[in-house]
């Protein structure tokens, strides 16, 4: 692939890089190694975003982030979700992507859970520099409850709408956004959401950010009135993440309308 001025984002679910069946973090190297040897392959610009898996989600809900102000389970959290986002730096590295890890806490402030303001000016001068950006979920500071959670799911709309991304994906543990037969639905928009948002149940672990309804409400939002498109795959499967980055349709689309 030759390197172009599109911006790509693409997350990489905590299911899919961590147990999240563990009461602590436990990254999966082996999974982490290939998708960066997978992204290695793309030279234009883009940014990665990571769930937190078990490095945030049991810390979170141990400490009851979600509704209350707990400074040691602030610092908890955020101390275990840096440790995560180096594994994935590293192993991006290695891969020879040139690429730096940038905490949420950093850069969003929250009110009532939802990013209020930001600073984005260090990932502009990286992205035309030719850093890749490695954000993930976090802790933030909250001006209404002193913290709340920001999943990877809010950060990617949230700078995909900012930096006016160009291809959006969202590699998860499945083959897409599931039906009741377990076939992956081809399409989702604001106008069949209602139909099918009976499928989109929660996360089978310990998850405080919503489980594939809030990936898909997240991105629906995002395309809501604007020509965007994005795409929610399978990124265990050998060679997808490839696929996506090809350019290739993938997995579930969202956006706006079928029209």
């Amino acid at each position: 692939m030759t390197g172009n001025s599109q911006l790509t984002i693409l997350k990489f679910g905590g299911s899919v890089i961590t147990d999240k069946n563990a009461d602590e973090g436990v990254a999966l190297k082996d999974e982490i190694n290939r998708l960066a040897k997978e992204v290695s392959s793309y030279k234009g610009k883009m940014i990665v975003v990571h769930g937190a898996g078990s490095f945030g989600h049991p810390l979170a809900h141990r400490y009851s982030l979600v509704d209350n102000f707990n400074a040691e389970g602030l610092v908890l959290t955020h101390r275990s979700v840096e440790i995560l986002n180096s594994v994935v730096v590293d192993a991006l590295n290695e891969s020879g992507v040139m690429a730096a890890g940038v905490h949420s806490m950093d850069c969003f402030t929250t009110t009532d859970g939802r990013i209020s303001s930001s600073f984005l000016d260090p990932i502009h001068i990286m992205l035309e520099k030719g850093i890749v950006p490695v954000l993930h979920g976090d802790v933030v500071m909250d001006t209404t409850k002193g913290v709340s959670i920001v999943s990877g799911d809010q950060v990617l709309p949230y700078l995909a709408l900012a930096l006016e991304a160009d291809r959006i994906g969202l590699g998860s543990a499945e083959d897409g956004v599931l039906d009741e037969n377990g076939k992956p639905i081809p399409l989702i928009t604001n106008d069949n959401f209602d139909d099918i948002k009976a499928c989109l149940g929660g996360s089978a672990s310990t998850d405080v950010t919503g489980g594939m309804f809030g990936k898909v409400r997240e991105l629906l939002d995002m395309c809501h009135g604007r020509s965007m498109t994005a795409y929610i795959f399978n990124a265990k499967i050998d060679g997808n993440v490839l696929n996506f980055l090809s350019g290739k349709e993938i997995g579930t689309a969202i956006s706006d309308s079928s029209e």
